[in-house]
């Protein structure tokens, strides 16, 4: 197993409006999940509590220097003894594997929720990258340059189940291609797991436009 008792995991809540991040270790693992001590807040060192059902993404380096990182859920906690939180853990299968590199642009047409201010576009890509995102829009008034927008992104992958990313977006850019007007804009906040499934979609679009 990648992930091994002793090994220290960097925790982030997977719907939250900060970017807070927190520390913890691996402490014990059985069939289906993993313990780990009581998470603490990087910057102030204070005790987090995340109720049963928190949804969690969790990164860590392995012996290789090699980074992961996979989504779980609280479902249960030790209080007797070292008071431990257990999440779930479906085994390495469940890993994403980082990787530093540059972000890969490819042209695809996939489905995408924009929301700013209580309304909701169902849109069209013209293009996506791991940075950002440009969307075939109808209505520019409604999408302004530097406005922040909601985005739910859906990855139809083609070796393994549809994913759907969440993500915030700044229009950094409107702009027209023939009768099409698009916007251009730029991830500001993005999980590390969904912007790695991200990098996965279009590496796996990038080798399928090779192979045609």
């Amino acid at each position: 197993m990648t992930l091994k008792v002793g090994t220290v995991v960097i925790i982030e809540k997977k719907f939250s409006d900060d970017n807070s991040k927190y520390r913890s270790k691996i402490i014990d693992s059985g069939d289906g999940f993993v313990m780990i001590d009581y998470p603490t807040h990087i910057d102030t060192g204070k005790t987090a509590f995340f109720m049963d059902g928190t949804e969690l993404v969790i990164n860590f380096t392995d012996d290789l220097r090699m980074s992961y990182a996979f989504h779980t859920v609280v479902c249960g906690r030790q209080i007797d003894g070292v008071p431990m939180l257990k999440i779930a853990y479906e085994g390495d299968e469940g890993l994403i594997r980082i990787q530093r590199r540059q972000f890969v642009r490819v042209k695809v047409a996939i489905d995408v929720a924009v929301e700013i201010e209580d309304h909701v576009m169902q849109l069209v890509t013209e293009d996506i990258s791991a940075g950002g995102v440009a969307i075939n829009i109808t209505n520019t008034s409604v999408l302004q340059k530097e406005a922040v927008v909601s985005l739910l992104l859906v990855l139809p992958f083609v070796k393994r189940e549809t994913q759907y990313v969440r993500a915030k977006g700044r229009v950094i850019r409107i702009w027209e291609d023939g009768r099409r007007k698009i916007a251009s804009l730029e991830f500001v906040e993005i999980s590390t797991v969904d912007r790695q499934q991200i990098v996965q979609f279009c590496f796996e679009r990038q080798l399928q436009m090779k192979n045609k």
